[in-house]
C-alpha cells in the first residue's frame, strides 16, 4: 500500500494583530485559518499535498504553557516555515525575555535556514516597553540574517497574505523537489562517475579532485588564471585560490600527508600578489566526510574559528588570517562542483565572505613580509 507523505508548512505570527481582509478589519487568526484551509485544500493528482500547522490549533496560551514547547517541536517537523512578519515578538510571560516568534525563529535558523520564507506585514505596535523591548531584539535577531531572504514580500491585506503564501509555497515546493533530487545524487556513489574516481590511484583521484575544483572556480565571474595561478573575483578585489585534494578519508594518513599544511609555503606566491590581487585561501576538496576535530588537525593549532558547514568545515586563523576552506565528499566531478557551489551560497548568506576577502587582504600582507626575510 502506498504511504503519501505530505509537505508540512507551519505558518509562524502573532494571532490578535488586526489587518483588513475582505473589507473590513479582523484579527490574523482568522486569515490563518482560512490559509490553512485553502492551502490543505490543494490536491495533487486527487492525493492532499500540505499538512498546515498554526499554533490556533493548540490550547491557548495563558492556558498551558505546553503550546511553547509545541510550537518549538513543529518547527523542527516542519518541511517550510511561513513567517508573517510584523516586528511583533510574539506572546511571552511578562518576565520572559524573547516572545514566542522571535524562538520560532531562532529554532528554524538553528535546524534549517534555507526552510524559512517571509512575508512582511504592517509593523505593529507594543502594548508596553517589556512588548518593546521584546520586539526590539526579534528585530535585532531578524536583521542579522537578513542576507537569507534578501527582500521580503509585503502584505497589506489578508488577500495579500494569502496570495504571497501560494506564490511562496510554489517556489518552496519546487526548491524542495530539486534539492532532493540533488542530495540523492550526491548520496550514490557506487556506480557512475564516482565509481571511476574510486577505481583510480591516489594520484590519478587528487588530480580528477583538483581538476573540479579548479573548473569551478574558472567558471565563477570574472576569475583570472596567469602563470597557473588562479585568482576569482569577489568584493572589490581578485583572490589567489590555491587547490588542493585529499583523494582518501582524512583518517588515512598518507591520504592526508599529500596536502599537509600548504599554507606554509604561501610566502613563494607574495610576488603573484599586489594591491589588488590577495591571498591566497586554500580550497580543499575531501574525498569523504571532514569534521572540526581532523580540520583542526590540519591546521595545526586549535585556536581559530573552526565552522561545520554544508559544504565541509571553513577554517580561519585570526592571526595569521590563515584561510582553509574544507569541501566534503567529493567523490565525482558533479559534487565536488556542487559542493564549491554551497560554498559561495554560505559565504554570501552568512555575510563572511567580507570576512574573508578581509583576511585575504591581511594575509598578503604577512606574506609580503615573510618573503622578505627569506
Amino acid at each position: 500500500m502506498a504511504i503519501y507523505e505530505n509537505i508540512r508548512v507551519m505558518i509562524s505570527s502573532r494571532c490578535n494583530m488586526e489587518i483588513s481582509h475582505q473589507g473590513k478589519k479582523v484579527t490574523l487568526t482568522n486569515v490563518r485559518k482560512e490559509l490553512q484551509k485553502e492551502v490543505e485544500d490543494q490536491e495533487l493528482f486527487g492525493k492532499r499535498l500540505f499538512e498546515v500547522w498554526i499554533s490556533e490549533d493548540e490550547p491557548a496560551p495563558d492556558v498551558s504553557k505546553d503550546v511553547w514547547d509545541k510550537s518549538l517541536q513543529e518547527v523542527k517537523r516542519s518541511h517550510i516555515l511561513i513567517v508573517l512578519y510584523s516586528g511583533d515578538a510574539g506572546w511571552a510571560k511578562s518576565d520572559d525575555p524573547i516572545g514566542i516568534c522571535h524562538a520560532e525563529l531562532e529554532a528554524a535558523m538553528n535546524v534549517s535556514p534555507e526552510k524559512v520564507y517571509f512575508i512582511k506585514l504592517p509593523d505593529s505596535k507594543p502594548a508596553n516597553n517589556q512588548e518593546a523591548e521584546r520586539n526590539r531584539r526579534f528585530k535585532e535577531f531578524v536583521e542579522k540574517f537578513q542576507p537569507w531572504w534578501k527582500k521580503m514580500p509585503d502584505a497589506e491585506t489578508g488577500e495579500d497574505i494569502i496570495m504571497e503564501t501560494k506564490l511562496i509555497l510554489r517556489q518552496a515546493v519546487a526548491k524542495l523537489s530539486i534539492q532532493g533530487a540533488k542530495q540523492t545524487r550526491k548520496v550514490k556513489f557506487d556506480y557512475g562517475a564516482a565509481l571511476d574516481w574510486s577505481r583510480l590511484d591516489f594520484d590519478g583521484r587528487q588530480q580528477h579532485m583538483k581538476g573540479a575544483l579548479r573548473d569551478g572556480l574558472k567558471f565563477r565571474k570574472g576569475s583570472v588564471e596567469e602563470n597557473n595561478n588562479l585568482f576569482i573575483k569577489a568584493y572589490e578585489t581578485f583572490i589567489l585560490c590555491i587547490c588542493h585534494a585529499i583523494p582518501a578519508s582524512m583518517t588515512v594518513a598518507a591520504a592526508r600527508e599529500m596536502v599537509g599544511q600548504p599554507f606554509l609555503q604561501d610566502y613563494k606566491f607574495a610576488h603573484q600578489l599586489n594591491e589588488k590581487r590577495v591571498g591566497p585561501v586554500h580550497f580543499i576538496a575531501c574525498n569523504r566526510s571532514v569534521t572540526e576535530a581532523q580540520a583542526m588537525r590540519q591546521l595545526g593549532f586549535p585556536d581559530a574559528t573552526i565552522v561545520t558547514t554544508p559544504f565541509g568545515v571553513y577554517v580561519a586563523d585570526n592571526i595569521q588570517k590563515i584561510q582553509l576552506i574544507l569541501i566534503a565528499n567529493c567523490r565525482d566531478e558533479t559534487t565536488t562542483l556542487y559542493g564549491l557551489q554551497e560554498v559561495f551560497k554560505w559565504l554570501e548568506k552568512s555575510g563572511e565572505g567580507e570576512r574573508l576577502a578581509e583576511r585575504a587582504r591581511a594575509r598578503k600582507r604577512i606574506i609580503e613580509a615573510i618573503a622578505k626575510e627569506i
